[in-house]
């Protein structure tokens, strides 16, 4: 439990305490559907930091570092009124128009995991195995999942935006919910956990890039050893081979590097992955 943090050091909150709950659901814990205050900062300042620091350079525009600070020690000190006139401001108008006015792709609503609890995942996914983590799926495709898929059928959802211009929007729309005190259960922090069987456990968490899935199968002889464990990671949902990125970029005229590498980077931030990435040319 004190390794899986540091070997998960981005979102390091969310996969400890998801570490914590398959562990307890599997000496037969289950835990309801509910907001972790520890989660949701970390999810909220993860969001931060992608307006603030990453869009802007993205737009060719300095990053907004000392907002950034700011901001985050708001977050954590609970100073949501601030955070409210920071998401309102125009500078953050600004960078969403430019977003607007820049090429995007002409994609359709994208496919979302519903919201999702513990229990209500034994349904879907009876057992976590190695294929799934690699390729996870829902109702036999692939599905994306994050603040776009948590925001399905709000007001405020984006589904008039372009498709980066969406994701976005739903990120910031989960910052502007927070500050002005109208988070829910379901919003990034979730957390909940469930037995799978004797001696197995899972836990569901809504980190800031989406869905979070932990399940542990403890050793029949020895309780206190894991024989098995298994990590859904967001990524792997929103960087699906026959995911939304793969649409996106199937078929682009590669003639102009240049203008695919600023096109992939618009697609790849617009998704949010928890690793680095870089294009290959062959």
């Amino acid at each position: 439990m004190r390794l899986v943090p540091l070997l998960f050091a981005l979102c390091g909150k969310a996969q400890g305490r998801a570490a914590e709950l398959a562990l307890a659901a599997a000496r037969g814990e289950e835990m309801p559907a509910q907001i972790d205050s520890a989660i949701q900062h970390e999810a909220l300042r993860e969001h931060l930091w992608r307006w603030l620091l990453d869009l802007p350079p993205l737009l060719g525009e300095p990053a907004l570092k000392d907002e950034f600070v700011a901001a985050a020690g708001w977050v954590a000190g609970g100073q949501k009124a601030e955070l409210a006139a920071l998401v309102a401001d125009q500078r953050i108008e600004h960078l969403y128009l430019r977003l607007c006015a820049m090429e995007d792709p002409a994609a359709g609503a994208p496919r979302c995991l519903p919201p999702l609890a513990a229990r209500a995942s034994l349904a879907l996914w009876p057992q976590l195995g190695a294929g799934f983590c690699a390729r996870p799926h829902w109702q036999g495709a692939a599905a994306e999942t994050g603040a776009i898929a948590r925001r399905q059928g709000g007001a405020d959802s984006g589904t008039a935006a372009g498709a980066f211009a969406a994701r976005w929007l739903a990120r910031l729309a989960e910052l502007r919910d927070w500050a002005h005190g109208h988070a829910r259960v379901g919003a990034g922090g979730t957390a909940s956990a469930v037995p799978v069987g004797p001696g197995r456990g899972r836990a569901l968490v809504e980190t800031a890039r989406g869905l979070l899935m932990h399940e542990i199968a403890l050793d029949g002889e020895h309780e206190e050893r894991i024989a098995d464990y298994f990590i859904v990671a967001p990524t792997e949902w929103n960087f699906h081979p026959q995911g939304p990125l793969a649409g996106w970029l199937t078929g682009r005229a590669a003639a102009d590097r240049a203008a695919l590498q600023g096109f992939a980077a618009r697609a790849v931030a617009a998704l949010d992955p928890c690793v680095r990435w870089e294009i290959e040319w062959l």
